[in-house]
Formats: structure tokens, sequence, C-alpha cells
């Protein structure tokens, strides 16, 4: 793994995710700690075949902290590298298992030489229920994530709240020190914000 960024932008153990519904040009996410504060600004790059988000210290962008990609043409079953901008050193990296997704999400994380270290599962006991059901912005059902290390140990939990403007995802960590590596947490949950529900709908 590369060299934790510095700071302690990384290290909050609650965060929570934000993307507007409607933009003219591409997806923004703002992403606070638990006391509100901004931690994170990303932007997916727009008009691109190949997924880019890229992850900012604050809205000015003038400083980067992460990026998200992958060399696949939307694919959703596509493996989506996470780099360290700082050292240019890759993190790890986030496969979506696209048959499991289509009844209920699930996402594999890789180190950054390719093993796999953990898991995110949607745990919504309606998951079947809100793809059949899912009528936005008339009728929805919010859905529940955990995220487990290769040892089945619990790291983070991720709840997801709707309304017709704004998407929102609260990332819990509940590990002190997570076993997977805390960029790859949040590069997740920006990735469940964009991608999974733009697949769906969203």
């Amino acid at each position: 793994m590369g060299a934790m960024q510095t700071g302690s932008v990384f290290q909050h153990r609650e965060y929570l995710i934000r993307r507007k519904i409607f933009t003219i040009v591409g997806s923004k996410f703002h992403i606070y700690d638990g006391a509100g504060n901004l931690v994170f600004f990303s932007r997916q790059k727009p008009f691109r075949l190949r997924e880019d988000f890229r992850v900012y210290s604050d809205e000015s962008q003038s400083q980067e902290l992460l990026v998200i990609k992958t060399p696949q043409i939307l694919d959703i079953g596509a493996t989506y590298t996470v780099i360290d901008s700082m050292s240019q050193q890759t993190v790890g990296a986030l496969r979506r298992k696209a048959l499991k997704s289509i009844l209920r999400d699930e996402w594999v994380f890789l180190s950054s030489d390719g093993r796999e270290i953990g898991k995110l599962s949607e745990t919504s006991k309606s998951a079947v229920l809100s793809r059949l059901l899912d009528f936005r912005p008339f009728f929805y059902i919010p859905q529940k994530y955990l995220i487990s290390d290769a040892n089945g140990q619990e790291v983070a939990r991720i709840e997801q709240n709707y309304n017709p403007f704004v998407l929102k995802y609260s990332l819990s960590v509940i590990q002190a020190s997570p076993n997977i590596d805390p960029r790859l947490l949040i590069a997740c949950g920006i990735l469940l914000a964009g991608i999974e529900q733009r697949q769906r709908g969203g």
C-alpha cells in the first residue's frame, strides 16, 4: 500500500457522502466528517467512456488526494483502481460482482498486489424487493451494506438515505484501526453513490 495521506481526514469513524441527483455536467460528491465538516470533494470526469473519479481536499480542487478509475469501458463488472495522488502509488482496487449484484449488491476489495482483502455486501432484507419496486421519487427502499475483511470481521457499515434531490450515504467505520485501507472505504462510498445508483436509475 502507498503511504497514508498526511493529516487525519482518512481516520474519522463517521462520514456522510452526499450527491446531488440533478447535475448538468458530471457527478459531484461532498463528503463530511461526523461533525459536519467538509473533508473531501469528489467529482466524476464527464463524457468519459471509462469511469474516472477524482477526490480533492475541498471544492477548490487545488489538492488532489485520490484517483478512482477503470480501464474498462462501461462494464458493470469493472475493477476500479484507487491511486494515491500524492505518492502516485496504487492503494488497491474495488471490483463489482456483476452477476451477484443483479439481486443484491456485492463488491470485492483488493490489495495493491491483487489479493482479495474484503468485501461489501448488501444486507437489506428488502434488497430484491427494492429492485422490483424502485419507482423513484414516488417509492424507494434505501439500501444497507456491510463491509467485512478477509477473515469475515466487520470493518464498516454503509446506510443509504434518499430524497428526490440529494442521495446520502452514511459510512460508519467499526474498527478503530480498520483492516481495509480507509482510502478504499471512502472510494467504495463514492462508487456506491456514483456507479451503483446510476446503473439502477438513480
